[in-house]
């Protein structure tokens, strides 16, 4: 027997690794979930786990008062949402977009969304398809308030953590935009790391205690320098920009000794020395956030 009414019943788009994992949770909860993918076929695991197949996507929203759509990106959610059929059926209900794209795109459909009679929720998942349903996964929503809260007791169930980030639509794919910078700029560096620790036979085993070694030195960083950046102080006590533009130059030599491409670096040095050509080589290295912003537009 469901544990939640009819009115909890809830809708997929998107049956890639991550909406599958998302209709799962949903089955196990006992929650009343229809599913529709682009691609015929698979759905049939899911259908018979006790999940309702719909054939055409406008079949899917309309049988369901909320629909989630996770789909590769904007491009995807557009040619679905908006076709003519599914933007009928979907009047009066409630779209949660948990499609990764930019925060103009998520304000664009919002805008699409109201035109339309459709309330609707963005956000994003920023833990990986196995944390889907158990308490690691992380879930960040923006949008009317009174809409998330109105649906937080069927989406609960996808597991973790779900923080309502504010009114602006676009302010969870501002958070995704940003961490995920973190996180490839961070994979870039790691890649790039193992190519020079190769190339100086070194192995990506052996270095990999070193480089977690390093990698937990960077939280409480991110929580000092996150006062730097908005106080702006930019203290560099613990280390000045102008002793790290140094370090990069030792790697951008390295680098290119062996010849690996070294642009990466270039480029973050080159933004350390134009710090320090402004007068502050004394600064910490999240001066250069500054340097960024100024010269955004």
């Amino acid at each position: 027997m469901s544990t939640y009414d009819d009115q909890s019943a809830v809708t997929i788009l998107g049956l890639g690794p991550m909406g599958r994992a998302l209709a799962g949770a949903f089955l196990d909860a006992g929650v009343r979930t229809t599913v529709w993918n682009r691609t015929p076929g698979r759905d049939r695991d899911l259908v018979a786990r006790g999940a309702i197949g719909a054939s055409t996507a406008a079949e899917a929203v309309a049988a369901s008062p909320l629909t989630v759509v996770c789909v590769v990106n904007y491009d995807a959610s557009d040619a679905i949402l908006r076709q003519d059929d599914v933007t009928a059926a979907l009047k009066s209900r409630t779209v949660v977009n948990l499609t990764a794209d930019t925060p103009d795109r998520a304000r664009d459909t919002a805008a699409w969304a109201a035109e339309h009679g459709i309330s609707y929720l963005d956000g994003a998942i920023m833990t990986p398809t196995p944390s889907i349903g158990t308490p690691e996964a992380v879930f960040i929503l923006s949008g009317p308030k009174d809409l998330h809260d109105r649906h937080r007791p069927v989406l609960s169930v996808l597991g973790g953590t779900h923080t309502h980030l504010g009114e602006d639509i676009g302010r969870a794919a501002a958070y995704d935009i940003a961490l995920l910078d973190i996180f490839w700029t961070a994979m870039a560096g790691y890649a790039h790391a193992l190519a020079v620790a190769r190339a100086e036979g070194v192995t990506a085993r052996e270095l990999a205690p070193f480089a977690q070694g390093i990698g937990a030195i960077l939280p409480p960083l991110f929580a000092e320098f996150a006062g730097d950046a908005d106080d702006g102080s930019y203290s560099g006590e613990l280390n000045p920009i102008a002793s790290a533009a140094s370090s990069m130059a030792h790697i951008v030599h390295a680098s290119e000794s062996h010849g690996i491409d070294a642009s990466l670096m270039r480029v973050v040095e080159g933004l350390a020395r134009r710090v320090i050509a402004e007068g502050h080589g004394t600064d910490g290295f999240v001066r250069v956030t500054d340097l960024l912003t100024r010269h955004a537009h």
